[in-house]
């Protein structure tokens, strides 16, 4: 009786969380004015498309979402796609989305195929980084297997490739500008374009972490 109890519980809970993620906000799927729906790049899920370099948005903090948007409108963050919709989206559309991505599981990426000497080096350089070239590890400031430390330091583990190296490449090139005390830009400079390969590949292997939100 007890184990059964146990199992309705576990059942309601399940109906509840299915029901929450049943209904995203209007934003996320039909979007606003000159703000298109989230979910077109992102996916309703969340999970985002690798082959477009559209990041994965579940399980990123909701503050930390809030704060690229504000950055993509005033302009320390660049993007042709991302500046113009964050520029139309309302303070009220932003908290909507940004909390509902922050509650969904990251789904689980596909299958990356990555060479496996470029994804050991991604690995060594995400773990123990090179000193020697000012490189800290990546997991220094995002957490143990890179599952992020908010508000400031998103989970990385299981993004997928091509959004990372572009993130990257954006610090180096200074497209991008709103990271604290200039951590990123100043890493981002040691590295050469086979680290940024290699980092990107290994994060993408990882798959999905559990981290704090």
């Amino acid at each position: 009786m007890h184990s059964l109890s146990k199992l309705g519980l576990a059942g309601t809970l399940a109906w509840t969380a299915s029901a929450v993620l049943a209904a995203p906000p209007a934003i996320v799927t039909q979007g606003k004015g000159a703000a298109i729906a989230c979910a077109i790049c992102h996916g309703e899920e969340g999970g985002g498309n690798a082959q477009a370099g559209y990041p994965a948005l579940a399980r990123l903090p909701a503050a930390y979402i809030a704060k690229q948007l504000a950055d993509f409108k005033a302009g320390t963050r660049r993007n042709a796609v991302m500046s113009p919709i964050a520029a139309a989206l309302q303070a009220e559309d932003v908290d909507a989305a940004a909390r509902y991505f922050a509650d969904l599981p990251r789904p689980k990426p596909a299958a990356v195929a990555a060479d496996a000497a470029l994804v050991a080096r991604g690995k060594d350089l995400a773990n123990s980084g090179d000193w020697g070239r000012q490189i800290p590890p990546c997991f220094k400031c995002h957490a143990t297997d890179g599952t992020g430390v908010p508000p400031h330091f998103p989970p990385i583990a299981g993004q997928n490739a091509p959004y990372t190296e572009a993130q990257l490449k954006a610090w180096q090139a200074g497209t991008r500008a709103n990271d604290p005390q200039k951590l990123m830009r100043t890493v981002a400079r040691h590295l050469t374009a086979d680290d940024v390969r290699a980092v990107a590949a290994y994060l993408a292997t990882l798959g999905p972490q559990e981290g704090t939100k």
